[in-house]
């Protein structure tokens, strides 16, 4: 299949991946990277989370960045939300983008939300048909589909399972997650070909991490079948909690250098992204993740 012409980013930074950084940010410093991302053309950018500050602390005081940013025309700004609980307070917020999240495997999703897949679905019910009642748009992310940190590898079928009940929920995109990165091309494609068969191409996305080196081949692969959602996160930011030491995911500066050298649209401005990553990453006190973002920091 041909190459997409153009391709959207859905920026995970500022949730997926400040929620994996060690030190926290603060509320100033999060709007001000959420309205960076939107100057350098991102039209879809992760503001927070509203699960337990108690099990995500870096994601506490999601309602005052919503409260504070400058919110743009065009612009998603979409909340992770775990419960019932959660949406209400993604409502009292002003969250018109939910995000849920289910696993393809069942040891990680019991180890990481307590519970058994089917158990974690029912508990999502209730939450997609009142957002959806409300007429906010529904994103659903499915983790582990091509490697668990307790099963290894996970069958394709599985990942289909959940993908289509997410879809049936009303999901509007469905974002694949490769959550520890372990992903090579041939698999990210079997993958996606078997979930296809239940959920329209053009409502999925696809979440890479790098651990093995692996996310733009498995991006690439993935655009050849039609995918044109790519979620990433700026300067790489995020760990990757179940493989000590390395990366997460996938920096946005390498995924639209990519997309630029291909001549795939994605209406972001490269060098503004870039500087929005060097100044998050002062204040998190490393060096960035990306390949692109290092090179071109050595010109600034």
């Amino acid at each position: 299949m041909s190459l997409p012409s153009s391709v959207r980013i859905v920026e995970v930074g500022p949730r997926d991946g400040l929620q994996n950084e060690p030190i926290a940010v603060s509320v100033a410093a999060r709007i001000a990277l959420i309205e960076g991302l939107v100057d350098a053309g991102l039209k879809a950018v992760e503001a927070g989370s509203f699960v337990s500050p108690k099990w995500v602390p870096q994601m506490a005081d999601t309602a005052a960045v919503l409260a504070g940013i400058k919110r743009r025309e065009g612009v998603r700004y979409p909340v992770l939300v775990p419960n019932l609980q959660g949406l209400e307070a993604a409502e009292a917020a002003g969250a018109k983008d939910i995000s849920i999240f289910a696993a393809a495997s069942e040891s990680f999703s019991k180890k990481n939300i307590n519970c058994s897949i089917a158990e974690s679905l029912d508990r999502f019910r209730p939450v997609a048909e009142r957002a959806l009642a409300e007429e906010r748009r529904l994103r659903g992310y499915v983790s582990c589909v091509l490697g668990c940190p307790y099963e290894g590898e996970i069958a394709p079928e599985a990942v289909a399972r959940v993908s289509r009940a997410l879809y049936d929920m009303g999901c509007a995109e469905i974002s694949l997650g490769d959550t520890i990165g372990t992903g090579t091309p041939l698999k990210a494609k079997r993958m996606i070909e078997a979930v296809a068969r239940h959920v329209p191409m053009r409502q999925l996305a696809v979440h890479f991490h790098d651990t093995y080196g692996q996310a733009l081949a498995n991006i690439l692969a993935s655009l050849e079948l039609g995918i044109g959602v790519v979620d990433s996160s700026v300067a790489g930011l995020g760990g990757c909690p179940y493989a000590k030491g390395a990366s997460g995911n996938v920096a946005t500066e390498d995924v639209v250098y990519m997309l630029n050298g291909m001549g795939i649209a994605t209406g972001i401005d490269l060098d503004r992204l870039a500087k929005v990553g060097r100044t998050v990453l002062q204040q998190l006190n490393r060096a960035p993740a990306s390949k692109v973002a290092q090179a071109l920091a050595a010109k600034a």
